[in-house]
């Protein structure tokens, strides 16, 4: 019966030889530069999409197709839910909190009158 495990998975494996210092200085010198490489490329994805919103802006088509529309809408009435939620929180606390008195405990439902004695 196969575990699906190799034979000889108690066989000791030899340590793999260690590295040069000019390998890890060329490698630590790689990362750096692909670090590099990858903010250029994040600063020059800013910089595109800036230049085409300030293109949009200055053409004073800002909605080019249906699916700009459609996300300016939603994201619209988003903020507008969010306003609502906040204006509706103020009104509370500013108008509901001034009063002090405490609600009178009413009972709920019906009393058994099989439990009385």
């Amino acid at each position: 019966m196969s575990t699906g495990l190799s034979e000889n998975r108690w066989e000791r494996k030899t340590p793999a030889p260690p590295m040069s210092s000019t390998s890890t200085q060329s490698k630590r010198k790689s990362r750096i530069s692909g670090a590099v490489m990858a903010q250029r490329d994040l600063q020059q994805d800013f910089q595109n999409q800036f230049n085409d919103v300030v293109s949009r802006l200055q053409s004073k088509q800002l909605f080019q197709s249906d699916w700009d529309i459609a996300s300016f809408a939603i994201f619209f009435i988003f903020i507008g839910m969010v306003l609502l939620l906040v204006i509706l929180v103020i009104i509370r606390c500013c108008c509901c909190c001034c009063c002090d008195e405490k609600p009178k405990r009413r009972k709920v439902g019906i009393d058994n009158m099989g439990l009385e004695p």
